[in-house]
């Protein structure tokens, strides 16, 4: 494990509320996306201000962790974690010193919440959909998850290299997409796709356009969503609820 020197002037959590994460933000070696589920909309909101209250009053826990965002799910029942960080090391050392503490205390407040995913990543591909892609403000995250029927890292990179073809011979994109940034999941048999919209009905509107999802009905396309080996695909709305980085 890494070996992590005492700060003698610890950090603390910088709150900002409906944040975005700088997904290219420099020196990340890890992701981490995890799902928890909290049943009403009246707890998600509850479980973001726990959140925010137990990492504000504390030091930031580890240099290694770069930044942490939350974004609450429209099914009015999952928050989603996005957290970046420079290594699996960097993450193991929060499990081993903070991570049951900060739960029980976010527990304590909002008792009874479902923890039921956790994958790790490595960014692969970004695209901004658009000429100014990346200055517009997104007000809906939308997440990918594509499932392969097992671990196949050269798939994986060959499935994200095929959607950018299919976006970059695309005739009609959806204006409301402003960005798209894929990551390939540390256990080879998984692809997620971190979004961002105009806002979610901009997402429903490109849903229902002519095709089968997101995209024209073109050859490129139909190669994505019938690619070798592919499992599943499920699609999550969201809206940024908080982020958390290193602060004065």
């Amino acid at each position: 494990m890494t070996a992590h020197r005492a700060n003698p002037h610890p950090l603390n959590a910088h709150v900002r509320p409906h944040a975005r994460p700088d997904l290219a933000r420099p020196g990340v070696g890890l992701v981490k996306a995890s799902t928890w589920r909290v049943g009403t909309p009246e707890r998600q909101r509850a479980t973001v201000e726990a959140i925010a209250r137990t990492w504000e009053k504390r030091p930031w826990p580890t240099e290694g962790l770069l930044a942490y965002t939350v974004h609450i799910g429209e099914d009015g029942d999952t928050l989603l974690h996005y957290s970046q960080w420079r290594s699996e090391e960097d993450y193991q050392e929060l499990v081993r010193t903070e991570r049951a503490t900060r739960n029980a205390e976010i527990d304590t407040a909002v008792p009874g919440i479902e923890r039921v995913a956790l994958h790790s990543y490595e960014l692969y591909r970004s695209t901004g959909l658009g000429a100014d892609g990346l200055d517009r403000v997104p007000g809906c995250v939308v997440t990918v998850e594509v499932e392969f029927d097992g671990p196949d890292p050269a798939r994986q990179r060959g499935w994200v290299d095929a959607v950018f073809e299919a976006l970059g011979s695309d005739p009609e994109p959806h204006p409301g997409g402003i960005s798209g940034h894929f990551h390939l999941g540390l256990d080879g048999a998984r692809v997620l796709n971190y979004a961002e919209w105009e806002s979610a009905g901009a997402h429903r509107d490109a849903l229902s356009a002519p095709g089968d999802g997101i995209g024209a009905p073109t050859p490129q396309w139909r190669r994505v969503r019938a690619y070798p080996g592919l499992v599943r695909s499920t699609v999550r709305r969201h809206t940024p609820g908080l982020s958390l980085a290193p602060g004065a």
